[in-house]
């Protein structure tokens, strides 16, 4: 078809052997079409920051069964970093995690920082138990109780 046949301006291709509306797709060199580098059963497949996530996922969920009520309206995020402006309360060094008071527009939130956390810890079992502790002092610091009450099994070696 050429430019001004049937068409509002542009220049459209005829005799391309696609549907129309279908990009086309062409196999160069006949080595197949792209997917994925590693298969979704395989433990790369995740990436470091869906790794962490699960982490705090398994670590969240038993304190949410545990404590149900008092934490129903309770926000856990993950976050890369702490932001540059630290809390009057906080030390000098770099905060794993953060217990954030409700207000009028947010529900109360217990936010996570992944790269300290990730730095912190060496080993995979390490990073599981500091995401259990750190999960555990802030949300000790929302019901006023100590980390230790509120998961016992964070701090067994």
């Amino acid at each position: 078809m050429a430019r001004g046949e049937g068409h509002s301006g542009g220049i459209t291709r005829s005799g391309g052997g696609g549907r129309p509306g279908r990009p086309r797709r062409r196999d160069r060199h006949g080595r197949g079409f792209r997917g994925d580098l590693i298969p979704p059963h395989l433990p790369g497949h995740l990436t470091r920051r869906e790794r962490f996530d699960d982490t705090v996922l398994g670590a969240a969920s038993p304190l949410l069964e545990r404590f149900g009520r008092r934490l129903e309206h309770l926000a856990i995020t993950v976050e890369d970093i702490p932001p540059s402006d630290p809390t009057p309360w906080e030390m000098q060094s770099v905060p794993l995690g953060r217990y954030v008071p409700p207000d009028r527009d947010h529900p109360p939130r217990v936010v996570l920082y992944r790269r300290p956390i990730e730095t912190r810890s060496s080993l995979p079992g390490d990073l599981e138990m500091l995401v259990r502790q750190v999960l555990a002092e802030q949300v000790g610091a929302m019901l006023s109780m100590d980390p230790e009450d509120v998961d016992p099994g964070a701090w067994e070696l």
